[in-house]
């Protein structure tokens, strides 16, 4: 159980065991919210008139990772990380019980425990819920448009061939994005934590497939994408838990769609625990490079140029000599050995392999 679960436990707990029998939401509000849901309000209309009846109460509705979905009018704008820290400090938390993934579900928040009677707050839960899975079922073909759109680029898609132009102008437009967008490719391991991710960026546009987005990125609007998402990423990974692996690259604008689904997935696959959100002009070093190259490829690579050399001293030696830019003294001092036995060892190499390729054994020396 999460300390935000255990908060909300607590809570709802105590204002369980108030006397209820007086409150509870208006038949007239209850009346116009039925009303409004079978309509397709929005979450921003409901959560407004269900607690229009309560005078200025601050409500807020949030996703997992702290962004705001809906607010009362009385509310104050609260940034992602202090929701997210707000969680842990008070008030009053409410899971909206509705379908959703572990990143966007939705949480009603009061920040005064005495501001609303429980059970009003239950029946307005339980409105927010109706609202939300019908947005599930709206998402979910939004999902559908995306991935279709990912398929023109990746040329898996029925129809015509992805150098149709058409066909990607078509594909756009299904996924509610217009031709000549300044787009960027994203890719992550959780298309779900990609869709909370971009929901955070106010008034982007984007369409989301499986695990891949196309992001129209206007550079008018100052938002830099890449240093956004990696602010959030950490929010992000804790709504997922500590045994998820959230990772995510982004292809670059303006290179042309497919090339830039291309780079995405080499930087996702860059992407590590110790860098989760990597960008493909980020990779500017050989061994960042080496990274984005399937691990399998890799292993036939370092097996082919350093086999013969086994895992012993050799190879340690020829690391330490390439490390230290073929320096006789320096590999001699760092590896605590006299200069002629470093002379010996790459004498040896040279006999096994091709030393004057340096560059494809440090290659493979990083493969490992």
């Amino acid at each position: 159980m999460t300390e935000a679960e255990a908060v909300y436990l607590r809570q709802w707990g105590d204002l369980s065991r108030r006397p209820t029998r007086l409150f509870a939401l208006p038949e007239n509000v209850r009346g116009e919210l039925s009303r409004l849901v079978e309509e397709g309000a929005g979450p921003d209309e409901l959560l407004d008139r269900a607690c229009a009846h309560l005078g200025r109460v601050s409500c807020y509705l949030l996703t997992a990772s702290g962004r705001t979905v809906a607010r009362t009018s009385s509310a104050p704008e609260l940034p992602a990380r202090q929701a997210s820290a707000a969680s842990a400090r008070g008030g009053v938390w409410l899971r909206i019980e509705a379908e959703s993934s572990p990143y966007d579900a939705w949480q009603l928040h009061v920040p005064d425990p005495d501001a609303a009677p429980p059970r009003v707050l239950h029946e307005i839960a339980e409105v927010l819920a109706q609202c939300r899975n019908g947005q599930t079922r709206r998402l979910a073909a939004d999902r559908l448009a995306g991935q279709e759109l990912i398929g023109v680029l990746e040329g898996t898609a029925a129809g015509p061939a992805p150098a149709d132009t058409g066909a990607l102008d078509e594909a756009l437009a299904a996924a509610g994005l217009p031709a000549g967008g300044s787009y960027r490719v994203l890719a992550a391991t959780s298309g779900e934590a990609l869709a909370e991710g971009l929901g955070h960026l106010d008034g982007a546009a984007y369409a989301v497939g499986r695990s891949a987005a196309v992001l129209d990125e206007n550079p008018a609007n100052g938002t830099d994408v890449a240093d956004r998402l990696r602010t959030l990423w950490p929010v992000l990974q804790q709504c997922g838990g500590p045994q998820n692996d959230l990772r995510l690259g982004l292809g670059r604008r303006a290179e042309g769609l497919r090339a830039s689904l291309s780079q995405a997935r080499f930087a996702l696959t860059a992407a590590d625990e110790a860098v989760p959100v990597r960008g493909v002009e980020q990779l500017d070093t050989l061994g960042e490079l080496m990274a984005g190259i399937p691990a399998e490829v890799r292993a036939v690579y370092r097996t082919r140029i350093l086999g013969a050399l086994g895992d012993g001293m050799l190879r340690e030696t020829l690391e330490v000599f390439l490390a230290n830019n073929c320096s006789w003294a320096r590999t001699a001092e760092a590896l605590h050995l006299h200069v002629n036995t470093v002379h010996y060892r790459i004498e040896r190499v040279e006999v096994l392999s091709r030393l004057d390729h340096k560059l494809d054994l440090y290659a493979a020396l990083r493969c490992g």
